[in-house]
């Protein structure tokens, strides 16, 4: 079976559609668990309603510690061996929970799968698909590879986390981050070339407002150098190495692009070398 957790707090917006997301993925073997930070709009109301018809939805609504106390709480709960977090304004493509168990059949326990996943702007435009192809922990670290985007697109057994622990109470914006990190080193991770997830940018949110203040990226590389510290000493190596060697050949990517252009435009090279 599949866990589904969704935290939620204040989310009248996105929780309907996001029930109707687990609904449609037509999957005998899902449980949806939601978690609700004990909301003051319409959202409690909207679950009540859908889990009076769909027996597949348990919930509970209380005050919490914040998004990683909801997550624990949703695993706490959860009755299936395979793990998956869809926050409420984010969704599935189609198939993908069916599909998914499929694949789990054949794996040890714990893996962690983790697929595509589409990220939306504002505006409902496709601003890219992030395909996390390399997830081995140096390839992480030295950002050489992107991490997989949103937890709409991995899955991962539930008995993972008595490897690794649950997710960090008192991390509210990296709690994605800090997981990935562990996991790679402790599950059986396959990368899938296909599209399971999307995620919605949508102004006001958390994240988007913590990329706008300008902190994203300053948390983001504390903590990969946390993660990094606690690696054997040739691990630390490799990753420094590795993220030196692709700053390096960034940098002379650039530059050929620029020879390219101009060979391109010979007139161009002309007038740049003309007025020198």
């Amino acid at each position: 079976m599949i866990s589904v957790i969704t935290p939620v707090y204040n989310g009248e917006k996105f929780i309907e559609s996001c029930i109707k997301v687990v609904i449609e993925q037509n999957c005998p073997n899902v449980e949806h668990i939601i978690i609700d930070g004990g909301s003051k709009d319409g959202t409690v109301e909207i679950i009540k309603q859908y889990a009076k018809h769909y027996p597949h939805i348990r919930w509970i609504s209380e005050k919490d510690q914040g998004q990683s106390d909801a997550m624990n709480k949703g695993i706490a709960m959860a009755k299936g061996e395979i793990i998956s977090f869809l926050n409420v304004d984010d969704f599935y493509e189609p198939n993908v929970l069916n599909r998914v168990l499929k694949l789990f059949e054949k794996l040890p326990e714990p893996s962690l799968v983790v697929g595509n996943c589409n990220i939306w702007g504002d505006s409902q435009e496709l601003k890219l698909i992030n395909k996390p192809k390399k997830l081995k922990i140096e390839y992480l670290l030295s950002e050489t590879s992107p991490f997989p985007y949103n937890p709409s697109a991995y899955f991962y057994h539930k008995s993972l986390h008595q490897k690794i622990g649950l997710y960090k109470v008192d991390e509210h914006y990296m709690m994605d981050i800090d997981f990935i990190c562990k996991a790679v080193q402790a599950a059986k991770v396959k990368y899938v070339n296909e599209t399971w997830g999307n995620h919605r940018q949508i102004e006001g949110t958390k994240t988007i407002s913590l990329v706008k203040s300008g902190r994203h990226a300053q948390y983001h590389a504390s903590l990969l150098d946390e993660h990094r510290r606690k690696l054997p000493l040739l691990q630390q190596w490799i990753t420094v190495s590795l993220k030196v060697l692709y700053k390096k050949l960034d940098k002379l990517m650039y530059y050929l692009r620029k020879i390219m252009y101009y060979f391109a435009s010979p007139q161009k090279l002309f007038l740049k070398l003309k007025f020198r």
